[in-house]
């Protein structure tokens, strides 16, 4: 009992141990019951899926709220709608890298699976560095803020350049340094197969297992915008890794359907633009205009949700009865 009352991290034991059955539960059922068989996930199926994930993370929300008080539920909720919207770039990129790799949609659903769960990892890595170096040294904020600020104003100017996955460094060097057969070998991601030179049966990676580690790579890389986001919001380091983690989680199931009409939201990259640049902004607002006062949470929550909201709206009426050549993004 004292272990699970005793204080980790700002919050009680049991908290974590609450969060953690949760995605175990919800990976298990996933795997072990939804998608027992490779297949590919339909638009529908896709949109059900993610919905219920979204009804999970918001329950928790609901949860949190009641626990520990409205201000960490609002923190909450805003680190999730943040981390949600910048998913959808990450589909994107997730979309290039199985295109190149040209894994099969059936294949796709369990890469992502093994993916997210590294996710969890690593993002969990990146948050516990975070919040140490905030609990040392406050003023890490504002380099986080003023990234976030420089970050923003970049993303409004930046051209639509595609990843270049052939040029990857990750795939040179797996290529250089491990056996990498030419052909799938149905969802795993190493086999065995006859040297080239002995004849005798070695392991080798497949090209499943290349686009596994360009997925992990691309979300580090995305963990740099989210992260620091996240971490402008509140420095509740269990508030800032469940918000991370439960937008991630659903990210899999909604991949499917983002991935047939991603290029529909090209102008939500203004709006995620926007707010980087108002999360960065109103750390130094808080600190430097407001005297040190808390900027409201209700309203970061409010024009977070209002500037996503619009840009997604934006994004498919600008798009709308056009043929896929012709979305900005494709042509990039």
């Amino acid at each position: 009992m004292e272990f699970l009352t005793a204080d980790w991290l700002g919050t009680p034991a049991w908290f974590w141990l609450a969060f953690l059955g949760i995605v175990a539960a919800l990976t298990a059922f996933d795997l072990g019951f939804l998608h027992k068989e490779d297949r590919e996930m339909g638009i529908g199926e896709s949109l059900k899926l993610s919905a219920f994930y979204i009804g999970i993370a918001l329950a928790f929300g609901g949860w949190v709220w009641a626990a520990k008080g409205p201000e960490p539920g609002m923190q909450y909720f805003t680190g999730f709608f943040i981390e949600k919207a910048l998913s959808i770039d990450n589909v994107f990129v997730i979309s290039l890298i199985f295109t190149y790799f040209a894994i099969p949609p059936k294949y796709q659903y369990r890469a992502l699976l093994w993916g997210i769960l590294a996710v969890i990892v690593l993002r969990g890595l990146m948050i516990a560095g975070g919040a140490a170096l905030v609990a040392e040294a406050y003023w890490v904020l504002y380099i986080f803020a003023a990234f976030l600020i420089a970050t923003g104003i970049k993303m409004f100017f930046a051209g639509d350049t595609p990843m270049d996955v052939a040029n990857n460094p990750a795939v040179k060097f797996i290529s250089r340094h491990m056996r990498v057969t030419k052909e799938l070998h149905a969802q795993h991601f190493f086999v065995k197969v006859p040297d080239e030179k002995t004849g005798r049966l070695v392991t080798a990676a497949t090209p499943l297992f290349l686009a596994l580690v360009v997925i992990n790579l691309a979300d580090l890389v995305f963990a740099v915008d989210s992260v620091p986001a996240i971490f402008a919001i509140t420095t509740d380091t269990f508030i800032v890794y469940t918000s991370n983690i439960m937008a991630i989680l659903g990210l899999r199931a909604l991949y499917f359907a983002l991935a047939a009409m991603v290029h529909r939201f090209h102008y939500l990259k203004y709006a995620l633009a926007a707010v980087l640049i108002f999360i960065g902004a109103k750390i130094f607002v808080a600190d430097f205009l407001l005297g040190g006062d808390k900027f409201p949470p209700v309203l970061s929550l409010g024009v977070t949700f209002a500037l996503i909201a619009a840009g997604i709206g934006y994004s498919l009426w600008k798009t709308r009865g056009a043929e896929e050549a012709d979305w900005p993004a494709a042509r990039g």
